[in-house]
Protein backbone atom coordinates (compact mmCIF):
# COMPACT_ATOMS: atom_id res chain seq x y z
CA UNK A 1 0.00 0.00 0.00
CA UNK A 2 1.17 3.52 -0.80
CA UNK A 3 -0.18 6.70 0.82
CA UNK A 4 -1.37 9.55 -1.38
CA UNK A 5 -1.36 12.73 0.62
CA UNK A 6 -2.58 12.37 4.18
CA UNK A 7 -6.11 11.20 3.41
CA UNK A 8 -5.87 8.35 0.86
CA UNK A 9 -4.12 4.99 0.60
CA UNK A 10 -3.56 3.13 -2.70
CA UNK A 11 -4.47 -0.59 -2.64
CA UNK A 12 -4.27 -2.15 -6.13
CA UNK A 13 -4.06 -0.95 -9.76
CA UNK A 14 -7.21 -1.17 -11.86
CA UNK A 15 -5.85 -0.09 -15.24
CA UNK A 16 -3.16 1.87 -17.07
CA UNK A 17 -3.57 4.48 -19.77
CA UNK A 18 -1.53 6.91 -21.81
CA UNK A 19 -1.52 9.56 -19.06
CA UNK A 20 -1.45 7.54 -15.85
CA UNK A 21 -2.58 4.60 -13.74
CA UNK A 22 -5.98 4.13 -12.06
CA UNK A 23 -5.83 2.64 -8.56
CA UNK A 24 -8.40 1.30 -6.15
CA UNK A 25 -7.83 3.32 -3.00
CA UNK A 26 -9.27 3.74 0.48
CA UNK A 27 -9.92 6.97 2.31
CA UNK A 28 -8.02 7.22 5.59
CA UNK A 29 -9.79 10.27 7.01
CA UNK A 30 -12.40 12.83 6.07
CA UNK A 31 -11.27 15.29 3.40
CA UNK A 32 -11.13 18.97 4.13
CA UNK A 33 -13.18 21.87 2.80
CA UNK A 34 -11.07 22.05 -0.38
CA UNK A 35 -12.53 18.71 -1.60
CA UNK A 36 -15.88 18.49 -3.39
CA UNK A 37 -16.82 15.31 -1.47
CA UNK A 38 -15.57 14.96 2.09
CA UNK A 39 -16.15 11.22 2.26
CA UNK A 40 -15.86 8.93 5.24
CA UNK A 41 -12.89 6.97 6.66
CA UNK A 42 -12.74 3.52 5.08
CA UNK A 43 -14.68 4.55 1.95
CA UNK A 44 -13.39 3.07 -1.34
CA UNK A 45 -12.50 5.50 -4.13
CA UNK A 46 -10.64 5.49 -7.45
CA UNK A 47 -7.46 7.56 -7.84
CA UNK A 48 -5.78 8.30 -11.16
CA UNK A 49 -2.08 8.99 -10.62
CA UNK A 50 -0.59 10.89 -13.55
CA UNK A 51 2.78 9.95 -15.02
CA UNK A 52 5.89 11.44 -13.51
CA UNK A 53 6.82 13.43 -16.63
CA UNK A 54 3.47 15.21 -16.40
CA UNK A 55 3.68 15.76 -12.67
CA UNK A 56 7.18 17.22 -13.01
CA UNK A 57 6.01 19.87 -15.51
CA UNK A 58 5.35 23.16 -13.75
CA UNK A 59 2.85 24.25 -16.42
CA UNK A 60 0.70 21.17 -15.85
CA UNK A 61 0.78 21.59 -12.08
CA UNK A 62 -0.26 25.25 -12.34
CA UNK A 63 -3.09 24.39 -14.73
CA UNK A 64 -4.06 21.51 -12.45
CA UNK A 65 -4.48 23.89 -9.55
CA UNK A 66 -6.11 26.61 -11.66
CA UNK A 67 -8.80 24.24 -12.99
CA UNK A 68 -9.64 22.85 -9.55
CA UNK A 69 -12.93 24.73 -9.23
CA UNK A 70 -14.19 23.63 -12.66
CA UNK A 71 -13.32 19.96 -12.17
CA UNK A 72 -14.85 19.74 -8.72
CA UNK A 73 -18.17 21.34 -9.69
CA UNK A 74 -18.64 19.24 -12.86
CA UNK A 75 -21.39 16.86 -11.77
CA UNK A 76 -23.93 14.81 -13.76
CA UNK A 77 -25.53 11.36 -13.38
CA UNK A 78 -23.54 10.16 -16.42
CA UNK A 79 -20.17 11.69 -15.41
CA UNK A 80 -17.72 10.10 -13.00
CA UNK A 81 -17.39 12.82 -10.39
CA UNK A 82 -13.99 14.20 -9.41
CA UNK A 83 -13.96 14.32 -5.60
CA UNK A 84 -10.53 15.80 -4.87
CA UNK A 85 -7.19 16.77 -6.43
CA UNK A 86 -3.90 15.86 -4.75
CA UNK A 87 -0.59 17.64 -5.39
CA UNK A 88 2.27 16.33 -3.29
CA UNK A 89 5.91 16.58 -4.38
CA UNK A 90 6.25 14.82 -7.73
CA UNK A 91 2.78 13.22 -7.44
CA UNK A 92 -0.31 14.53 -9.21
CA UNK A 93 -3.57 12.62 -8.74
CA UNK A 94 -7.33 12.90 -9.27
CA UNK A 95 -9.62 11.30 -6.68
CA UNK A 96 -12.85 10.05 -8.30
CA UNK A 97 -15.87 7.93 -7.49
CA UNK A 98 -15.23 4.20 -7.91
CA UNK A 99 -17.45 2.65 -10.61
CA UNK A 100 -17.80 -1.11 -10.30
CA UNK A 101 -18.09 -2.38 -13.86
CA UNK A 102 -16.20 -2.80 -17.14
CA UNK A 103 -15.49 -0.07 -19.64
CA UNK A 104 -17.41 0.03 -22.93
CA UNK A 105 -14.42 -1.14 -24.99
CA UNK A 106 -14.08 -4.34 -22.96
CA UNK A 107 -17.84 -4.94 -23.02
CA UNK A 108 -17.93 -4.68 -26.82
CA UNK A 109 -15.00 -7.08 -27.15
CA UNK A 110 -16.65 -9.68 -24.91
CA UNK A 111 -20.33 -9.36 -25.94
CA UNK A 112 -20.34 -7.99 -29.48
CA UNK A 113 -22.18 -4.95 -30.90
CA UNK A 114 -25.44 -3.49 -29.56
CA UNK A 115 -28.78 -3.45 -31.31
CA UNK A 116 -29.70 -0.13 -33.01
CA UNK A 117 -32.18 0.72 -30.22
CA UNK A 118 -29.76 -0.10 -27.39
CA UNK A 119 -26.89 1.73 -29.09
CA UNK A 120 -29.02 4.84 -29.63
CA UNK A 121 -30.25 4.95 -26.02
CA UNK A 122 -26.74 4.40 -24.61
CA UNK A 123 -25.25 7.15 -26.79
CA UNK A 124 -28.13 9.47 -25.80
CA UNK A 125 -27.04 9.26 -22.14
CA UNK A 126 -23.46 10.04 -23.14
CA UNK A 127 -24.77 13.02 -25.13
CA UNK A 128 -26.54 14.22 -21.97
CA UNK A 129 -23.20 14.19 -20.13
CA UNK A 130 -21.57 16.11 -22.99
CA UNK A 131 -24.34 18.69 -22.97
CA UNK A 132 -23.78 19.32 -19.25
CA UNK A 133 -20.00 19.64 -19.66
CA UNK A 134 -20.31 21.91 -22.72
CA UNK A 135 -22.65 24.19 -20.79
CA UNK A 136 -19.91 24.50 -18.16
CA UNK A 137 -17.25 25.23 -20.79
CA UNK A 138 -15.53 21.81 -20.58
CA UNK A 139 -14.73 19.92 -23.81
CA UNK A 140 -13.69 16.28 -23.39
CA UNK A 141 -11.84 15.77 -26.73
CA UNK A 142 -10.99 12.10 -26.06
CA UNK A 143 -14.40 10.46 -26.31
CA UNK A 144 -13.96 6.72 -26.94
CA UNK A 145 -15.36 3.44 -25.53
CA UNK A 146 -12.42 3.04 -23.15
CA UNK A 147 -13.43 6.30 -21.39
CA UNK A 148 -17.03 5.14 -20.81
CA UNK A 149 -17.57 2.99 -17.70
CA UNK A 150 -20.69 0.79 -17.43
CA UNK A 151 -22.24 0.85 -14.00
CA UNK A 152 -24.57 -2.08 -13.35
CA UNK A 153 -27.88 -0.77 -11.96
CA UNK A 154 -29.64 -4.08 -11.63
CA UNK A 155 -31.16 -4.81 -15.05
CA UNK A 156 -29.72 -1.82 -16.98
CA UNK A 157 -26.26 -0.59 -17.89
CA UNK A 158 -25.67 2.98 -16.79
CA UNK A 159 -22.86 4.66 -18.82
CA UNK A 160 -20.49 6.96 -16.92
CA UNK A 161 -18.14 9.27 -18.84
CA UNK A 162 -14.72 9.67 -17.24
CA UNK A 163 -11.34 11.39 -17.77
CA UNK A 164 -12.71 14.94 -17.92
CA UNK A 165 -9.84 16.04 -15.72
CA UNK A 166 -7.28 14.77 -18.18
CA UNK A 167 -9.06 16.58 -21.00
CA UNK A 168 -8.77 19.85 -19.06
CA UNK A 169 -5.02 19.34 -18.71
CA UNK A 170 -4.47 18.25 -22.32
CA UNK A 171 -3.57 21.72 -23.61
CA UNK A 172 -0.55 22.09 -21.34
CA UNK A 173 2.88 22.06 -23.03
CA UNK A 174 4.02 18.98 -21.12
CA UNK A 175 1.46 16.83 -22.89
CA UNK A 176 1.46 18.48 -26.28
CA UNK A 177 5.21 17.88 -26.53
CA UNK A 178 4.54 14.15 -26.23
CA UNK A 179 1.48 13.98 -28.51
CA UNK A 180 0.96 16.16 -31.55
CA UNK A 181 -2.77 16.24 -30.94
CA UNK A 182 -5.10 15.43 -28.08
CA UNK A 183 -7.06 12.22 -28.57
CA UNK A 184 -6.91 8.77 -30.14
CA UNK A 185 -6.38 8.48 -33.95
CA UNK A 186 -9.47 6.30 -34.51
CA UNK A 187 -11.73 8.88 -32.78
CA UNK A 188 -10.04 12.22 -33.49
CA UNK A 189 -11.93 14.94 -35.35
CA UNK A 190 -10.56 16.34 -38.65
CA UNK A 191 -9.99 19.81 -37.20
CA UNK A 192 -7.95 18.30 -34.35
CA UNK A 193 -5.82 16.32 -36.81
CA UNK A 194 -5.12 19.47 -38.84
CA UNK A 195 -4.37 21.64 -35.80
CA UNK A 196 -7.29 24.02 -36.41
CA UNK A 197 -9.19 25.75 -33.56
CA UNK A 198 -11.34 23.27 -31.68
CA UNK A 199 -14.80 23.59 -30.18
CA UNK A 200 -17.32 21.27 -28.57
CA UNK A 201 -17.99 19.90 -32.08
CA UNK A 202 -15.00 17.55 -31.62
CA UNK A 203 -17.01 15.70 -28.94
CA UNK A 204 -19.97 15.39 -31.33
CA UNK A 205 -17.64 13.83 -33.92
CA UNK A 206 -16.38 11.39 -31.29
CA UNK A 207 -19.96 10.54 -30.29
CA UNK A 208 -20.77 9.72 -33.93
CA UNK A 209 -17.80 7.34 -34.17
CA UNK A 210 -18.70 5.78 -30.82
CA UNK A 211 -22.30 5.22 -32.00
CA UNK A 212 -21.04 3.66 -35.25
CA UNK A 213 -18.82 1.29 -33.27
CA UNK A 214 -21.62 0.38 -30.86
CA UNK A 215 -23.92 -0.90 -33.64
CA UNK A 216 -21.21 -2.40 -35.92
CA UNK A 217 -18.45 -3.51 -33.56
CA UNK A 218 -15.69 -1.46 -35.23
CA UNK A 219 -14.90 2.23 -35.88
CA UNK A 220 -15.62 3.61 -39.38
CA UNK A 221 -12.00 4.49 -40.17
CA UNK A 222 -9.10 2.10 -39.60
CA UNK A 223 -5.60 1.63 -40.98
CA UNK A 224 -2.19 0.09 -40.42
CA UNK A 225 -0.67 3.33 -39.08
CA UNK A 226 -1.93 6.40 -37.23
CA UNK A 227 -1.08 8.57 -40.25
CA UNK A 228 -3.26 6.43 -42.51
CA UNK A 229 -6.17 6.66 -40.06
CA UNK A 230 -5.86 10.46 -39.85
CA UNK A 231 -5.76 10.71 -43.65
CA UNK A 232 -9.00 8.73 -43.90
CA UNK A 233 -10.62 11.03 -41.32
CA UNK A 234 -9.71 14.00 -43.51
CA UNK A 235 -10.53 12.63 -46.97
CA UNK A 236 -13.05 9.76 -46.78
CA UNK A 237 -16.76 9.65 -46.04
CA UNK A 238 -18.13 6.77 -43.91
CA UNK A 239 -20.19 4.09 -45.63
CA UNK A 240 -23.53 2.95 -44.31
CA UNK A 241 -23.57 -0.70 -43.16
CA UNK A 242 -26.61 -2.77 -44.09
CA UNK A 243 -27.45 -3.41 -40.41
CA UNK A 244 -27.89 0.29 -39.56
CA UNK A 245 -31.45 1.68 -40.05
CA UNK A 246 -31.85 4.79 -42.19
CA UNK A 247 -32.89 7.15 -39.32
CA UNK A 248 -29.92 6.07 -37.20
CA UNK A 249 -27.57 6.53 -40.16
CA UNK A 250 -28.88 10.07 -40.58
CA UNK A 251 -27.75 10.84 -37.02
CA UNK A 252 -24.32 9.23 -37.56
CA UNK A 253 -23.81 11.06 -40.86
CA UNK A 254 -24.62 14.45 -39.29
CA UNK A 255 -22.20 13.83 -36.41
CA UNK A 256 -19.38 12.83 -38.80
CA UNK A 257 -19.53 15.92 -40.99
CA UNK A 258 -16.05 17.18 -41.89
CA UNK A 259 -17.14 20.79 -41.28
CA UNK A 260 -17.57 21.29 -37.51
CA UNK A 261 -20.10 24.09 -38.10
CA UNK A 262 -22.53 21.53 -39.59
CA UNK A 263 -22.61 19.22 -36.57
CA UNK A 264 -25.48 19.38 -34.07
CA UNK A 265 -25.20 20.28 -30.42
CA UNK A 266 -25.02 17.60 -27.73
CA UNK A 267 -28.52 18.50 -26.49
CA UNK A 268 -30.06 18.10 -29.97
CA UNK A 269 -28.09 14.87 -30.47
CA UNK A 270 -29.57 13.34 -27.31
CA UNK A 271 -33.10 14.34 -28.37
CA UNK A 272 -32.62 12.92 -31.88
CA UNK A 273 -31.24 9.61 -30.60
CA UNK A 274 -34.23 9.04 -28.33
CA UNK A 275 -36.56 9.84 -31.23
CA UNK A 276 -34.76 7.29 -33.42
CA UNK A 277 -34.80 4.65 -30.67
CA UNK A 278 -38.57 5.06 -30.32
CA UNK A 279 -39.15 4.86 -34.09
CA UNK A 280 -36.98 1.86 -35.08
CA UNK A 281 -38.21 -0.54 -32.40
CA UNK A 282 -40.49 -3.51 -32.97
CA UNK A 283 -43.47 -1.93 -31.20
CA UNK A 284 -43.14 1.51 -32.77
CA UNK A 285 -46.30 3.34 -33.77
CA UNK A 286 -46.71 4.94 -37.23
CA UNK A 287 -46.27 8.39 -35.67
CA UNK A 288 -42.99 7.33 -34.03
CA UNK A 289 -41.76 5.85 -37.32
CA UNK A 290 -42.54 9.09 -39.16
CA UNK A 291 -40.77 11.10 -36.45
CA UNK A 292 -37.69 8.87 -36.76
CA UNK A 293 -37.61 9.28 -40.55
CA UNK A 294 -37.72 13.06 -40.10
CA UNK A 295 -35.00 13.13 -37.45
CA UNK A 296 -32.85 15.34 -39.67
CA UNK A 297 -34.97 18.34 -38.64
CA UNK A 298 -33.81 17.89 -35.02
CA UNK A 299 -30.12 17.88 -35.95
CA UNK A 300 -29.70 21.57 -36.62
CA UNK A 301 -26.10 22.84 -36.40
CA UNK A 302 -24.98 24.13 -33.03
CA UNK A 303 -25.21 27.96 -33.20
CA UNK A 304 -22.81 28.55 -30.26
CA UNK A 305 -20.34 25.70 -29.70
CA UNK A 306 -18.17 25.84 -26.59
CA UNK A 307 -14.62 26.91 -27.57
CA UNK A 308 -11.52 25.13 -26.37
CA UNK A 309 -9.17 27.56 -24.59
CA UNK A 310 -5.97 28.06 -26.56
CA UNK A 311 -3.99 29.19 -23.50
CA UNK A 312 -3.63 26.94 -20.43
CA UNK A 313 -6.00 28.22 -17.78
CA UNK A 314 -7.82 30.66 -20.06
CA UNK A 315 -11.20 29.07 -19.32
CA UNK A 316 -11.50 30.45 -15.80
CA UNK A 317 -10.22 33.73 -14.38
CA UNK A 318 -7.77 33.54 -11.51
CA UNK A 319 -9.34 33.83 -8.08
CA UNK A 320 -7.67 35.93 -5.41
CA UNK A 321 -7.76 34.50 -1.92
CA UNK A 322 -9.23 36.86 0.69
CA UNK A 323 -7.52 37.56 3.97
CA UNK A 324 -9.57 34.88 5.77
CA UNK A 325 -8.41 31.97 3.61
CA UNK A 326 -9.91 29.41 5.97
CA UNK A 327 -13.43 30.28 4.82
CA UNK A 328 -12.53 30.24 1.12
CA UNK A 329 -15.25 28.90 -1.16
CA UNK A 330 -13.94 27.44 -4.45
CA UNK A 331 -17.31 28.10 -6.11
CA UNK A 332 -17.37 31.78 -5.13
CA UNK A 333 -17.23 34.63 -7.61
CA UNK A 334 -13.93 35.85 -8.93
CA UNK A 335 -12.29 38.53 -6.79
CA UNK A 336 -10.62 41.46 -8.53
CA UNK A 337 -7.34 42.93 -7.37
CA UNK A 338 -7.45 46.68 -6.64
CA UNK A 339 -5.80 49.04 -9.07
CA UNK A 340 -2.15 49.88 -8.43
CA UNK A 341 -1.96 53.15 -10.36
CA UNK A 342 -0.68 56.45 -8.99
CA UNK A 343 -2.59 57.37 -5.91
CA UNK A 344 -4.10 53.94 -5.48
CA UNK A 345 -3.33 51.97 -2.35
CA UNK A 346 -1.52 53.12 0.74
CA UNK A 347 2.11 53.25 1.72
CA UNK A 348 4.05 50.30 0.43
CA UNK A 349 1.64 49.56 -2.40
CA UNK A 350 3.17 48.11 -5.52
CA UNK A 351 3.73 50.58 -8.32
CA UNK A 352 3.03 50.06 -11.98
CA UNK A 353 5.34 47.91 -14.05
CA UNK A 354 8.32 49.85 -15.38
CA UNK A 355 9.65 49.26 -18.86
CA UNK A 356 13.44 49.29 -19.27
CA UNK A 357 14.67 51.59 -22.04
CA UNK A 358 16.32 49.89 -25.01
CA UNK A 359 20.08 49.51 -24.84
CA UNK A 360 21.67 51.41 -27.75
CA UNK A 361 24.04 49.33 -29.83
CA UNK A 362 27.58 50.52 -30.47
CA UNK A 363 27.77 51.22 -34.22
CA UNK A 364 31.56 50.88 -34.23
CA UNK A 365 31.94 47.77 -32.07
CA UNK A 366 30.75 44.25 -32.89
CA UNK A 367 27.13 43.31 -32.45
CA UNK A 368 26.39 41.44 -29.18
CA UNK A 369 25.19 38.45 -31.20
CA UNK A 370 28.55 38.25 -32.91
CA UNK A 371 30.30 38.02 -29.54
CA UNK A 372 27.92 35.26 -28.44
CA UNK A 373 28.53 33.30 -31.63
CA UNK A 374 32.30 33.71 -31.23
CA UNK A 375 32.09 32.45 -27.66
CA UNK A 376 30.09 29.44 -28.81
CA UNK A 377 32.71 28.69 -31.45
CA UNK A 378 35.46 28.91 -28.85
CA UNK A 379 33.64 26.53 -26.53
CA UNK A 380 32.82 23.97 -29.19
CA UNK A 381 35.71 22.46 -31.10
CA UNK A 382 35.13 22.57 -34.82
CA UNK A 383 34.94 19.32 -36.72
CA UNK A 384 37.81 18.77 -39.16
CA UNK A 385 37.32 17.02 -42.49
CA UNK A 386 40.03 14.50 -43.35
CA UNK A 387 40.73 12.98 -46.76
CA UNK A 388 40.25 9.22 -46.93
CA UNK A 389 41.77 7.07 -49.64
CA UNK A 390 38.96 5.26 -51.51
CA UNK A 391 40.92 2.01 -51.31
CA UNK A 392 40.74 2.25 -47.50
CA UNK A 393 37.06 3.13 -47.33
CA UNK A 394 35.23 0.05 -45.99
CA UNK A 395 32.02 1.19 -47.71
CA UNK A 396 33.65 1.28 -51.16
CA UNK A 397 36.17 -1.50 -50.88
CA UNK A 398 34.94 -4.83 -52.18
CA UNK A 399 36.22 -8.14 -50.84
CA UNK A 400 38.58 -9.67 -53.41
CA UNK A 401 39.29 -13.34 -53.77
CA UNK A 402 42.88 -14.40 -53.44
CA UNK A 403 43.94 -16.88 -56.16
CA UNK A 404 45.31 -20.18 -55.00
CA UNK A 405 49.08 -20.01 -54.62
CA UNK A 406 51.10 -22.66 -56.52
CA UNK A 407 53.53 -24.90 -54.62
CA UNK A 408 56.86 -23.46 -53.53
CA UNK A 409 58.88 -25.40 -56.12
CA UNK A 410 56.65 -24.06 -58.94
CA UNK A 411 56.71 -20.42 -57.96
CA UNK A 412 58.67 -18.15 -60.34
CA UNK A 413 61.68 -16.37 -58.86
CA UNK A 414 60.78 -12.98 -57.53
CA UNK A 415 62.86 -10.07 -58.77
CA UNK A 416 64.87 -8.32 -56.06
CA UNK A 417 62.99 -5.51 -54.41
CA UNK A 418 64.83 -2.28 -53.97
CA UNK A 419 64.18 -0.33 -50.86
CA UNK A 420 62.71 3.08 -51.53
CA UNK A 421 64.17 6.03 -49.86
CA UNK A 422 61.55 8.40 -48.47
CA UNK A 423 62.40 12.00 -47.93
CA UNK A 424 61.25 13.44 -44.60
CA UNK A 425 58.33 15.85 -44.78
CA UNK A 426 59.27 19.53 -44.87
CA UNK A 427 59.03 21.32 -41.56
CA UNK A 428 55.82 23.27 -41.09
CA UNK A 429 53.44 24.59 -38.46
CA UNK A 430 52.04 22.22 -35.91
CA UNK A 431 49.02 20.37 -37.26
CA UNK A 432 45.67 20.74 -35.59
CA UNK A 433 43.81 17.64 -34.41
CA UNK A 434 41.72 15.94 -37.05
CA UNK A 435 43.66 17.74 -39.84
CA UNK A 436 44.48 15.75 -43.01
CA UNK A 437 47.98 14.28 -42.90
CA UNK A 438 50.30 15.61 -45.67
CA UNK A 439 51.27 13.17 -48.37
CA UNK A 440 54.80 11.79 -48.02
CA UNK A 441 57.29 12.57 -50.72
CA UNK A 442 59.61 9.87 -51.94
CA UNK A 443 62.73 9.76 -54.14
CA UNK A 444 62.92 7.62 -57.28
CA UNK A 445 64.53 4.21 -56.73
CA UNK A 446 68.28 3.88 -57.45
CA UNK A 447 69.27 1.74 -60.47
CA UNK A 448 70.60 -1.73 -59.60
CA UNK A 449 74.39 -2.35 -59.84
CA UNK A 450 75.79 -3.55 -63.15
CA UNK A 451 76.12 -7.34 -63.44
CA UNK A 452 78.31 -9.27 -65.96
CA UNK A 453 76.59 -10.11 -69.19
CA UNK A 454 75.68 -13.77 -69.52
CA UNK A 455 72.99 -15.97 -70.97
CA UNK A 456 69.62 -14.79 -69.82
CA UNK A 457 67.90 -17.35 -67.64
CA UNK A 458 64.83 -18.92 -69.12
CA UNK A 459 61.75 -17.42 -67.63
CA UNK A 460 59.47 -20.01 -66.23
CA UNK A 461 55.88 -19.86 -67.20
CA UNK A 462 53.50 -19.13 -64.39
CA UNK A 463 51.26 -22.09 -63.59
CA UNK A 464 47.65 -21.72 -64.53
CA UNK A 465 45.44 -21.31 -61.49
CA UNK A 466 43.00 -24.15 -61.02
CA UNK A 467 39.55 -23.58 -62.32
CA UNK A 468 37.17 -22.66 -59.59
CA UNK A 469 33.62 -23.78 -59.65
CA UNK A 470 30.85 -21.33 -59.23
CA UNK A 471 30.24 -20.66 -55.57
CA UNK A 472 26.48 -20.45 -56.07
CA UNK A 473 25.48 -22.97 -58.76
CA UNK A 474 21.88 -22.94 -59.81
CA UNK A 475 20.09 -25.94 -58.37
CA UNK A 476 16.78 -27.19 -59.73
CA UNK A 477 14.72 -28.93 -57.02
CA UNK A 478 13.88 -32.54 -57.95
CA UNK A 479 16.22 -32.73 -60.95
CA UNK A 480 17.99 -35.86 -59.63
CA UNK A 481 14.68 -37.63 -59.05
CA UNK A 482 13.54 -36.68 -62.55
CA UNK A 483 16.68 -38.19 -64.08
CA UNK A 484 16.13 -41.45 -62.20
CA UNK A 485 12.50 -41.63 -63.31
CA UNK A 486 13.42 -41.04 -66.97
CA UNK A 487 16.13 -43.70 -66.82
CA UNK A 488 13.71 -46.21 -65.28
CA UNK A 489 11.13 -45.51 -67.99
CA UNK A 490 13.73 -46.09 -70.70
CA UNK A 491 14.75 -49.42 -69.12
CA UNK A 492 11.12 -50.54 -68.86
CA UNK A 493 10.52 -49.57 -72.48
CA UNK A 494 13.57 -51.56 -73.73
CA UNK A 495 12.66 -54.58 -71.60
CA UNK A 496 9.08 -54.54 -72.87
CA UNK A 497 10.26 -54.32 -76.47
CA UNK A 498 12.62 -57.30 -76.03
CA UNK A 499 9.86 -59.38 -74.43
CA UNK A 500 7.50 -58.50 -77.27
CA UNK A 501 9.98 -59.38 -79.99
CA UNK A 502 11.75 -62.45 -78.53
CA UNK A 503 8.82 -64.30 -76.99
CA UNK A 504 5.63 -65.77 -78.52
CA UNK A 505 3.66 -63.01 -76.81
CA UNK A 506 2.49 -61.66 -80.17
CA UNK A 507 0.98 -65.04 -81.18
CA UNK A 508 -0.77 -65.41 -77.84
CA UNK A 509 -2.32 -61.98 -78.14
CA UNK A 510 -3.38 -62.68 -81.75
CA UNK A 511 -5.04 -66.02 -80.82
CA UNK A 512 -6.84 -64.50 -77.87
CA UNK A 513 -5.76 -67.16 -75.38
CA UNK A 514 -6.02 -66.68 -71.68
CA UNK A 515 -3.06 -66.43 -69.37
CA UNK A 516 -3.25 -69.95 -67.93
CA UNK A 517 -4.14 -71.47 -71.28
CA UNK A 518 -1.07 -69.82 -72.88
CA UNK A 519 1.11 -71.08 -70.01
CA UNK A 520 -0.27 -74.62 -70.39
CA UNK A 521 0.30 -74.60 -74.16
CA UNK A 522 3.86 -73.35 -73.64
CA UNK A 523 4.55 -76.15 -71.13
CA UNK A 524 3.05 -78.74 -73.55
CA UNK A 525 5.16 -77.41 -76.42
CA UNK A 526 8.34 -77.59 -74.37
CA UNK A 527 7.44 -81.13 -73.20
CA UNK A 528 6.75 -82.32 -76.78
CA UNK A 529 10.01 -80.75 -77.97
CA UNK A 530 11.96 -82.54 -75.27
CA UNK A 531 10.18 -85.82 -76.08
CA UNK A 532 10.92 -85.48 -79.76
CA UNK A 533 14.51 -84.63 -78.96
CA UNK A 534 14.78 -87.78 -76.81
CA UNK A 535 13.18 -89.97 -79.46
CA UNK A 536 15.46 -88.68 -82.13
CA UNK A 537 18.54 -89.37 -80.07
CA UNK A 538 17.39 -92.94 -79.21
CA UNK A 539 16.58 -93.71 -82.88
CA UNK A 540 20.02 -92.88 -83.96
Amino acid sequence: MRPVGSKYLLEEPLGRGATGTVWRARQRETAGAEAAVAGQPGETVAIKVLKEELANDADIVMRFLRERSVLLRLTHPNIVRTRDLVVEGDLLALVMDLVEGPDLHRYLRENGPFSPVAGALLTAQIADALAASHADGVVHRDLKPANVLLKNDGERLHPMLTDFGIARLADSPGLTRTHEFVGTPAYVAPESAEGRPQTSAVDIYGAGILLYELVTGRPPFAGATALEVLHRHLSEEPRRPTTVPEPLWTVIERCLRKDPDQRPSAENLARALRTVAAGVGVHSTPAQVDAALGVGALLAPDPAPAPVPETPGAADPTQVLPSNAGSYDPSAATSVMPSTGPGAGGPGAAGPTSVMPPVPADPEGPHPWQGQLQAARDRNEQTQVQYLDPSQDPLRRRPQRHPQQPPAHQRPPQPPQHQQRYAPPPPGPQQQPYAPAPRQQYAPPQPPPQQPQGPAPRQQREPRPPRQRNANPMRIPGLGCLKGCLFTLVLLFVAGWLVWELTPLQDWVAQGKGYWTAIGDAISTVTDWISELGGTSSGQ
